[in-house]
């Protein structure tokens, strides 16, 4: 992976941030619409390419709460930021581009993604 420079992680954050504004302004007009609201996902905990990966339902206050869909996610105890789009599916800010199904298959794309590098904490500010 290449070194990721400040600028790149900024504009990586502006998107997630522009989807999850997106995604909360989507979210009501297709409840009323009487869509169904997908249920969490179940809390995982396993070894994917030596790597722990675990995720479970959010224990509350983090910044970043609400673009998780109050689910976390982390890789060797670190925390992967995820979100959950207006589809359902989830992207995180390792592989943003590549939209998967559940927050298990966002923390193996971001293993695949690392390629062995240490997955470091990302500021909230």
């Amino acid at each position: 992976m290449p070194d990721i420079t400040r600028r790149r992680a900024l504009t990586a954050v502006a998107a997630v941030a522009a989807t999850a504004s997106a995604a909360t302004l989507v979210a009501p007009a297709a409840s009323a619409a009487g869509h169904h609201t997908p249920t969490a996902p179940n809390a995982f905990d396993e070894v994917y390419k030596g790597r722990r990966i675990q995720g479970r339902a959010a224990s509350g206050g983090g910044h970043h709460h609400e673009h998780g869909g109050g689910y976390e996610v982390f890789i060797d105890g670190v925390q992967l930021h995820v979100m959950r789009n207006a589809d359902g599916t989830w992207i995180s800010v390792v592989s943003h581009y590549d939209p998967v199904a559940t927050p298990r298959a966002a923390a193996r794309a971001a293993v695949d993604e690392l390629q062995g590098a240490p997955l470091l904490p990302f500021p909230a500010n």
